[in-house]
This record gives C-alpha cells, structure tokens and sequence, in this order.
C-alpha cells in the first residue's frame, strides 16, 4: 500500500443510504429522509432523524453506530419536492423503505433508484 493510504473500513453498525436517479444516471440532490424506528410491541414509529442528499446523492450517516439498535426500521424519501424541482410530476410522493435489523456489527447501506414511475432499493454494502 502507498505511505499514508488510509485501510480504516467504515464504522460497523452504521445506516447509510444513497439515491440515484434512474431517468438521468446522475445522482439526486436535496431528498429529505426521515428515519424511524418502530416501537416494540405496536405500531407507533419514532422519528430518530433527518436528512437532505447532497450533489452526490449521499448525506452524512442517518445513524451513527452506537444509536443503532436490533429492530425494524423505516426511510422516508421525500421524492415529489425532488421531481417537481426538476419540472416532472412522480407517480409517487414518497417512498418508505422498511426493514429489520438484527445483526449489531454489520453496517447498513440502503440505496435507492427512482424514476418518477419506479423505483428499486436493496442491501447495498
């Protein structure tokens, strides 16, 4: 390795997302994301924080390691503001993505696609 590269992974545990758009291959800039977790046993979800996309489509970690807890969670993309700004109107408002987290050491990236008629998300690492 060259002097001075840094080989420091990223700090397990951590939620990370990205969000891409499909239409235009170019990354979506100034999504709000709200992340939440559901509150255990029920249905109620408590907003932990929020986020914007910056020009590479990317926010500073929506969790940090130790704020993540086993449990089940939700993203919120505020994807109409985002297509109304570059002149379309989207299909869907919003996007919610949920899922479970069970695994404490693992990091969490979760990236999302969008089109104004679709979207796609998956476990990214």
């Amino acid at each position: 390795l060259p002097q001075g590269e840094d080989t420091s992974k990223p700090a397990n545990g951590s939620l990370t997302t990205h969000v891409l758009n499909t239409a235009t291959g170019l990354p979506a800039t100034g999504i709000a994301i709200q992340v939440a977790h559901l509150q255990e046993p029920g249905t109620q979800w408590m907003e932990l924080a929020q986020r914007w996309t910056d020009e590479d489509g990317r926010c500073s970690p929506l969790l940090a390691p130790e704020q993540v807890k086993a449990g089940t969670y939700k993203l919120r993309f505020e994807t109409a503001p985002y297509w109304q700004g570059l002149g379309h109107t989207s299909f869907y408002p919003f996007v919610e993505v949920v899922f479970t987290i069970t695994d404490l050491a693992q990091k969490f990236h979760i990236p999302l696609l969008i089109s104004p008629f679709s979207y796609t998300t998956y476990r990214g690492s």
